[in-house]
């Protein structure tokens, strides 16, 4: 199992996030994981840098880490020939260390071009699949065009690729995501440990990784990282349907405002007990999960590092499915 750390760009701003990659690659993470956002959730979580900028930052600043968006959305906001773009660029500065974590989006970051954001699930799953399409196609060099029935492409070429294309690994969130991850994806994206996906995508002919996020808020003391976990990510209770569609900060405060502390902390492993970060993960790994990221809600990121270093690391590496 490969273990990654969670860079949350809706908390922090492009400094921290590559102090934060730095810290992560001393401390033995394998990978790092940026949210492609242009809103936060909460308006108290406060940042939303551009993560391309971020991304090509951590790969001429690190030297083994792996990095992977988690997820862009490649279908409103950008269009793909943009994604393929950014994602050769970064897999060029990295030296072939870059994995593109791809999803349908959520209303939050996709509405703000004007262009609309689909109502239908299954039209967005649509818009994903000619996405790749159009990102594998100029992955393959030259001039390239395309004609569907979303996307046009008109003589594009990317200048600039890497050895080997990038690994596209397609977010999750029900059967016909996992099916589609299967059939175009190089890997699968949950955000929850959940079989049945797992079993979706290898029904399906799904050969590749599967990464998922497993959330938790540390600090010394359970208090306080349980009060962090409520101000920073109490919106999450809500589910995929609300958080896809919610098309602002405000509506998530709205929509969160009866969750409570007590919510959050059955909801994740919250403070200085390492035995319920071992537990949570092991449920990620009878899943299937083989790439484990840790999103830490918690507001001393420093402390959390030296924790998973010192206590965290060799238990969680130590793991196997049961």
């Amino acid at each position: 199992m490969k273990l990654g750390y969670k860079l949350a760009s809706e908390v922090f701003g492009p400094h921290d996030l590559l102090a934060q990659a730095k810290m992560a690659e001393q401390a033995g993470f394998d990978f790092v994981e940026i949210s492609d956002h242009y809103h936060p959730w909460v308006e108290e979580q406060g940042h939303s840098p551009f993560a391309w900028s971020v991304l090509g930052a951590i790969a001429a600043g690190t030297t083994t880490l792996e990095l992977a968006t988690g997820v862009t959305c490649p279908t409103v906001r950008y269009h793909p020939a943009i994604i393929a773009q950014a994602a050769a660029t970064v897999a060029v500065m990295s030296g072939g260390r870059f994995t593109l974590g791809v999803g349908s989006g959520e209303r939050l970051n996709e509405h703000v071009v004007g262009a609309g954001f689909a109502e239908s699930v299954g039209t967005r799953h649509d818009m994903l699949r000619e996405a790749l399409d159009v990102i594998r196609l100029l992955w393959d060099g030259g001039y390239q065009s395309y004609q569907g029935e979303h996307y046009e492409l008109a003589a594009a070429r990317v200048w600039d690729l890497p050895d080997r294309p990038p690994k596209i690994v397609v977010a999750a969130g029900g059967p016909r995501a996992a099916r589609l991850a299967a059939e175009h994806g190089d890997g699968m994206f949950t955000t929850e440990p959940g079989a049945s996906l797992n079993e979706t995508y290898r029904k399906h002919g799904g050969t590749g990784p599967h990464y998922a996020e497993m959330p938790l808020s540390w600090a010394p003391d359970e208090q306080t990282a349980v009060t962090a976990a409520h101000r920073m990510a109490r919106w999450s209770n809500g589910g995929w349907p609300v958080m896809a569609e919610l098309p602002n900060p405000p509506g998530f405060a709205a929509a969160s405002q009866t969750v409570t502390e007590d919510d959050m902390r059955k909801a994740m492993p919250c403070g200085p007990d390492v035995t319920r970060y071992v537990s949570s993960a092991q449920t990620y790994l009878d899943a299937g999960v083989d790439h484990l990221v840790l999103q830490n809600w918690g507001s001393d990121p420093k402390g959390f590092m030296e924790f998973y270093r010192s206590e965290l690391e060799g238990r969680l590496r130590a793991l196997s499915p049961s």
